[in-house]
C-alpha cells in the first residue's frame, strides 16, 4: 500500500509539473461589451484538458488596430518571450483580430517562439506536435481571418447606413 501511495504521489507531481503552460487571449470591441464570458469558457476548457493557465491577456479594443496599438498583445508577446509557454488560447480567431495581416503577424511571432495558437471554436492548433507550423491550419486560419475582416467591413457599412437613415428621418420630421 505504501508503495502504491508513493507511486501515486509521484504521478500527481509529474502530472502537475508536465502540464502545458498556456495563456488566454480575450478581446471585445467596445467598453459596453464584457470579455469575462470568453475568459470563463477558456479557463473551464483548459482545466478539462489539463492545461495550466499561467496568465490572461484581455482588452477592450477594435480588432482592426495594429499590434502596436494593442497593449494586451504587446504584453502577451513580451510574456511569451520571457516564459516557457506552450500555447495561446483564444475562443475564436476574430478575438486575435479582424485585420488579417496584423493577426498573421502575431501568429508568425508565436510560431517563431514555438508557441502554438489554439482556436477553441474550431479546435485549430497552429503548430504540430513537432513544433512546426501546421500548413492546413495556416490555410484555414487565413481564410477565417479574411472572413472576420469582411464581417468587420459589413458591420461598419450597416452602421453607416443606419446613421444616414436616422439623419434623413430627423430632417424629414423636423
Amino acid at each position: 500500500i505504501l508503495n502504491f501511495q508513493i507511486t501515486l504521489a509521484i504521478y500527481k507531481y509529474q502530472t502537475i509539473y508536465d502540464m502545458d503552460k498556456v495563456v488566454i487571449l480575450g478581446r471585445v470591441s467596445t467598453d459596453k461589451q464584457d470579455y469575462q464570458r470568453q475568459v470563463n469558457e477558456l479557463q473551464d476548457y483548459c482545466n478539462r484538458v489539463g492545461w495550466e493557465v499561467v496568465n490572461i491577456f484581455v482588452n477592450k479594443v477594435s480588432g482592426a488596430k495594429s499590434i502596436e496599438e494593442r497593449t494586451e498583445l504587446q504584453q502577451m508577446i513580451q510574456y511569451i518571450k520571457e516564459n516557457e509557454i506552450s500555447r495561446v488560447v483564444c475562443l475564436e480567431v476574430s478575438r486575435l483580430g479582424r485585420n488579417t495581416l496584423e493577426s498573421l503577424r502575431v501568429i508568425q511571432i508565436l510560431n517563431e517562439h514555438k508557441v502554438s495558437l489554439y482556436i477553441k471554436n474550431y479546435n485549430l492548433e497552429t503548430l504540430n506536435a513537432d513544433g512546426k507550423p501546421n500548413p492546413i491550419t495556416s490555410l484555414i486560419t487565413t481564410i477565417l481571418l479574411e472572413i472576420a475582416s469582411m464581417e468587420r467591413q459589413t458591420i461598419r457599412e450597416r452602421m453607416k447606413s443606419g446613421q444616414q437613415q436616422y439623419i434623413e428621418r430627423c430632417r424629414k420630421n423636423g
